[in-house]
C-alpha cells in the first residue's frame, strides 16, 4: 500500500484545534449569532423575495413531518455515516493486509472533516441566512426568534452544516482509500456518497435548508475532503525510497502500512 505524507504532531494539532473550535463555537452560539437575519428575503413592505428555485424545491420536497426528516438526517450525518466511513476504511485496510494503517487513516479523515465544518461554521455565523421554516412563520413585530424552539439556530441556513459534514466524510474517507490504493476504495466512496446525498435531501425535507444551502454544503464538503489530502497527504510510492537515498529524516511517528513505507 502507498504511504501518506504526514506529520502526526501537525495533523494531530490541526485536528484537535479544529474540533475544539467547533465545540467552542457551538457553546457560544447564542452570543455569536445575530439577533436578526442579515439574509432574509423580505422587502421593506414585508413581501417575500425568495428566489424561485429555492421556493419551488422547498414546496415540493418538504416532508409532512419535518421533524422526522430532521431526526433521520442527524442520525445519518452524526452517527451512521462516520461509523461506516471509519469501519469501511478499517475493512479496506485489512482486506489488503494493512491493518496498521488505520489509525493514520482515521486521523487524516477527521482532520479534513474538522476543517470543512469549521469553514461552514464561520460562513453560517457571518452570513446569517434565515432558515426556511423561520422564513415562512407568521411575522412578529420584533422578528420571529421568540416563535421558535431554538432562537440561536434561526439564522444559520447558509450553508448546510449537516450536508457539509456528510460530503466531507464521504470525500475524505474515499480520497484516503484511493490514495492508499485500497482495492475496496470504490465501496468506501459509494457508501459515503449515498449517505451524503440522503442527508442533503433530508435537510430540505426537514425545512432546515434551501436547495442552495445543500448544494453549497455538498461542494464545500467535497472540495475540502478531497483537497486537503491531495495538497498535503498525497505521496508517490517512490517518495519514501527517494527520501531515504537522500538521507532525509522520515516524518515523526510515521505509521507503516502493510509492512512497507
Amino acid at each position: 500500500m502507498r504511504e501518506l505524507a504526514h506529520d502526526n504532531r501537525i495533523d494531530g494539532a490541526v485536528t484537535a484545534t479544529g474540533l475544539l473550535w467547533l465545540i467552542a463555537s457551538e457553546t457560544l452560539k447564542p452570543r455569536l449569532v445575530p439577533e436578526k437575519c442579515r439574509w432574509c428575503y423580505r422587502a421593506a413592505d414585508g413581501a417575500d423575495t425568495l428566489n424561485g428555485v429555492d421556493s419551488a424545491i422547498r414546496r415540493n420536497l418538504v416532508w409532512k413531518s419535518p421533524a422526522t426528516a430532521n431526526t433521520v438526517s442527524s442520525v445519518i450525518a452524526f452517527a451512521t455515516e462516520p461509523a461506516s466511513a471509519l469501519g469501511l476504511l478499517a475493512v479496506a485496510g485489512a482486506y489488503d493486509g494493512a491493518t496498521d494503517g488505520f489509525p493514520l487513516d482515521a486521523l487524516l479523515t477527521t482532520e479534513a472533516v474538522a476543517l470543512a465544518i469549521d469553514f461552514n461554521q464561520v460562513a453560517k455565523f457571518a452570513l446569517a441566512r434565515e432558515r426556511p421554516f423561520v422564513h415562512y412563520l407568521p411575522r412578529a413585530p420584533d422578528g420571529v426568534r421568540e416563535l421558535t424552539a431554538s432562537p440561536s439556530d434561526d439564522n444559520l441556513s447558509f450553508f448546510s452544516g449537516h450536508t457539509t459534514l456528510a460530503f466531507a466524510i464521504a470525500a475524505s474517507s474515499g480520497t484516503i482509500a484511493s490514495l492508499r490504493g485500497y482495492r475496496l476504495a470504490p465501496v468506501v466512496w459509494g457508501a459515503g456518497v449515498a449517505q451524503a446525498v440522503a442527508v442533503g435531501y433530508l435537510r430540505i425535507g426537514a425545512d432546515k435548508h434551501y436547495f442552495s444551502d445543500v448544494m453549497t454544503g455538498a461542494v464545500v464538503g467535497s472540495v475540502v475532503g478531497v483537497g486537503v489530502h491531495l495538497l498535503f497527504h498525497a505521496r508517490s510510492e517512490n517518495t519514501g525510497q527517494a527520501s531515504a537515498a537522500a538521507g532525509a529524516a522520515p516524518a515523526p511517528m510515521t505509521f507503516k502500512v502493510g509492512g512497507a513505507f
